[in-house]
C-alpha cells in the first residue's frame, strides 16, 4: 500500500481530514479506483470529464476534480489531450512519435514501455512491461507501489539482457521521459519514441496486452498481497509468452515469433481447437 501521507498529497487532502474518515473515504477511493480501471480498459479514450459521467451514471455522484486527481493516481491521467497532463517534468526532453507508418515486421525493430494500475483487495500497484512489438513478446515486467521511475529503469535493464531494438516507444509519463531512461535507451545506441500528447493508440500493442492481461488474468483474481499479485502475474506471462496462441501471429505464441522457432505444422484450425 502507498504510505497514507503520499495519498493525502497526491488526492491534495489534508492529513487531519483523512483521519476524520479514513477508513470510508479509503474504501470508496478504492471502489471508485476499480470502476474506473475496468471502464478505461474498455475504453482507453475516456477522459476525466467521459468518466465522471460514466461514474455519476453507475450511481456515484463524485466531480470531475476527484475523478482526476484517481486518475492522477493510478497513472492514466494522460490519455487525452488537456493541457500538461503527459508532460513529464519541467526540464524533460520530449521525442518525437518515430512508428507512424512504418512496417513492423521483425523482431527487436521495436520494442514498447507502458504502465498500468493493477488492484489488490485492500490496495494496488503499478505494472510496467517492456514487449517486442512484431512478437508481442514480453521481455520484462515489474511491479511498483508508487509511480517512480526505479521499476521502469530495472524492467528496462533486464529486458535489455535478452536483446536491443532499434526503436523504443513509451508514453510521456514521466517515468519514460526521465534523463536517467532516456539516457540508458540513446547510450545503447536505441532511437527514443514517445507517442504524441493524448494520442493512446500511438502504442496501441501494449493497450491491447493491458485488456488481454486484465480479462485472462487480474479480473478473475482478488490479489490481497503484493507478493501474491506477483506469483500470479508471473505465471501468467509466462503463459502468455510461450502457450497463448496469437491469431495476429498465425496462432504462434511470442515466444515462437522472437525467438524464429518454426511454426508446427497444423492449421489454424488446428491451432484452436
Amino acid at each position: 500500500m502507498i504510505p497514507i501521507f503520499r495519498q493525502c498529497e497526491v488526492l491534495e487532502l489534508g492529513r487531519s481530514s483523512f483521519y476524520d474518515h479514513p477508513q470510508q473515504e479509503e474504501n470508496l477511493n478504492l471502489a471508485l479506483m476499480q470502476m474506473i480501471d475496468e471502464q478505461f480498459t474498455k475504453r482507453p479514450f475516456y477522459g476525466a470529464r467521459k468518466m465522471t459521467a460514466y461514474l455519476r451514471a453507475s450511481g456515484h455522484p463524485v466531480n470531475r476534480k476527484r475523478v482526476r486527481r484517481l486518475m492522477r493516481v493510478m497513472g492514466i491521467m494522460a490519455i487525452y489531450p488537456k493541457p500538461r497532463l503527459s508532460v513529464g517534468g519541467p526540464d524533460h526532453k520530449i521525442y518525437p512519435y518515430l512508428l507512424k507508418g512504418v512496417t513492423i515486421d521483425r523482431p527487436d525493430q521495436a520494442w514498447c514501455a507502458d504502465v498500468t494500475y493493477i488492484r489488490l483487495a485492500h490496495g494496488f500497484v503499478y505494472l510496467v512491461v517492456v514487449m517486442d512489438w512484431h512478437s508481442r513478446y514480453i521481455l520484462s515486467w515489474e511491479l511498483s507501489i508508487t509511480l517512480e521511475k526505479e521499476f521502469c529503469l530495472d524492467a528496462l535493464n533486464r529486458a535489455l539482457l535478452i536483446g536491443k531494438p532499434e526503436i523504443f516507444n513509451t508514453d510521456q509519463g514521466p517515468q519514460f521521459t526521465s534523463e536517467e531512461f532516456t539516457a540508458l535507451l540513446e547510450g545503447e545506441g536505441i532511437q527514443v519514441s514517445m507517442d504524441g500528447r493524448g494520442r493512446v493508440y500511438d502504442n496501441i500493442f501494449v493497450e491491447r496486452l493491458w485488456r488481454t492481461v486484465k480479462y485472462e488474468e487480474v479480473y478473475l483474481h482478488e490479489y490481497r498481497t503484493v507478493s501474491e499479485a506477483r506469483t500470479h502475474l508471473k505465471d501468467y506471462f509466462w503463459f502468455y509468452n510461450e502457450e497463448r496462441l496469437h491469431e495476429a501471429l498465425g496462432y504462434r505464441t511470442p515466444q515462437e515469433v522472437y525467438f524464429g522457432i518454426p511454426a508446427p505444422l497444423m492449421s489454424a484450425r488446428e491451432a484452436i481447437v
